[in-house]
């Protein structure tokens, strides 16, 4: 089981699974309640393992157990124990389980180094007895792997040397609660920066320094949904309690909080809702989409921010965890419940398709060349024109 999405390089396939020694089918919750934010009580010992597998025909290159015990921190009902997508340069491939810890392979499978950055203990600041588990993905960038570890007892962003797994620097957020969000990195003429979404330090940080070059609050208290940067504008929401998306220039500075209708340097345009709790919104030609674990879509102007359209994206039941992805002039959107809304991209919505695999679905989709790849809990499908 597993919500890590696939990855692929050429003709390898990567993911990464948990595997628990007394049930082949450790439960799931789905919907918006999701079990009402309770942990799970699995028994038993689990496995740790990254997968590589052949693009064209699905077939098992080899598995590496990277470890195997009792987890340090329970999951939530609706998370897995292997939550954190993958992430390849085409010669090593990098897995992070959370606490515990951080695995790079190289492309035969073989164990390069590991790193352990202890109890990570994440779930809601505000109820610190529960224990949802971790999420974030590391990011390779220029020889050098980018983790966030937001969390209730300790937060940092970390650059380690992709070749030896030896830290390089670790950036401060104190302060911050637990996020469960994937950096990224924004590289412009100007700077290169790392960006990290928040409830207390949605922040820009000088990728050779370390200095926080710009910085805003004030968003949804239980962050999720990645960054995005289109076009010279980064792009930022957070969905829980408030929904607020901002649009920050890549050469912002300095504190960017807005107040109610104010403008301010820096901000090419933002409102305080409509923004996402779960997925990650998706920057496509000119349309940012945006769809909220509810399944409502707002399509708008990626530049001024003006809403396009409203629509309902599946049957109004169903509740989205997996990002939206895009290819070939359509948008896909795969719901909890597994079933897959196909819309043409522009300014009009336009229902292709709805198929429904009738398996649970928290992961993004990937794309590579003209294959879907579908990470169910238990599965991982491939489909490709006839």
């Amino acid at each position: 089981m597993g919500h890590s999405a696939p990855i692929i390089w050429g003709d390898h396939v990567f993911i990464t699974t948990a595997v628990n020694s007394e049930t082949e089918a450790p439960s799931v919750e789905t919907g918006w309640t999701g079990g009402a934010g309770e942990s799970a009580k699995d028994t038993g010992k689990w496995t740790w393992q990254v997968m590589s597998l052949h693009l064209e025909t699905g077939k098992v290159r080899w598995v590496q157990d990277a470890c195997e015990g009792t987890p340090a921190i329970k999951r939530h009902l609706k998370a897995s124990h292997s939550n954190c997508t993958p992430a390849t340069d085409g010669e090593f491939v990098v897995a992070f389980f959370g606490s515990e810890g951080l695995y790079c392979y190289d492309f035969e499978g073989h164990q390069v180094w590991k790193h352990d950055f202890g109890k990570l203990v994440s779930g809601p600041y505000d109820a610190p007895t529960l224990e949802w588990g971790f999420s974030s993905s590391p990011v390779i960038h220029d020889g050098h792997v980018i983790v966030q570890c937001d969390c209730l007892n300790t937060s940092f962003v970390a650059i380690l040397d992709i070749k030896t797994g030896n830290e390089v620097r670790r950036i401060d957020r104190t302060g911050e609660v637990a996020t469960w969000s994937t950096p990224l990195i924004v590289s412009t003429a100007d700077r290169k920066q790392i960006v990290c979404n928040g409830y207390r330090q949605m922040a820009g940080y000088d990728w050779s320094t370390g200095e926080r070059l710009w910085h805003l609050s004030g968003g949804g208290d239980v962050p999720v949904p990645t960054p995005l940067f289109a076009d010279g504008l980064i792009y930022l929401t957070n969905g829980h309690g408030r929904s607020p998306i901002y649009a920050i220039t890549a050469t912002a500075t300095g504190d960017l909080t807005p107040a109610a209708n104010q403008s301010i340097n820096g901000v090419a345009w933002w409102t305080p809702r409509d923004g996402s709790y779960m997925p990650t919104p998706l920057v496509k030609g000119k349309w940012l989409y945006t769809c909220n674990d509810n399944g409502r879509l707002d399509t708008r102007d990626a530049m001024t921010g003006d809403l396009i359209y409203r629509q309902r994206v599946g049957n109004g039941n169903n509740t989205y965890s997996a990002s939206a992805v895009a290819a070939g002039g359509h948008v896909y959107f795969v719901s909890e419940q597994g079933e897959v809304t196909v819309i043409e991209e522009g300014a009009d919505f336009k229902k292709v398709a709805t198929n429904n695999l009738e398996e649970i679905v928290m992961a993004t989709p990937a794309i590579s060349g003209n294959r879907l790849f579908i990470r169910a809990a238990r599965n991982l499908y491939c489909f490709s024109p006839k």
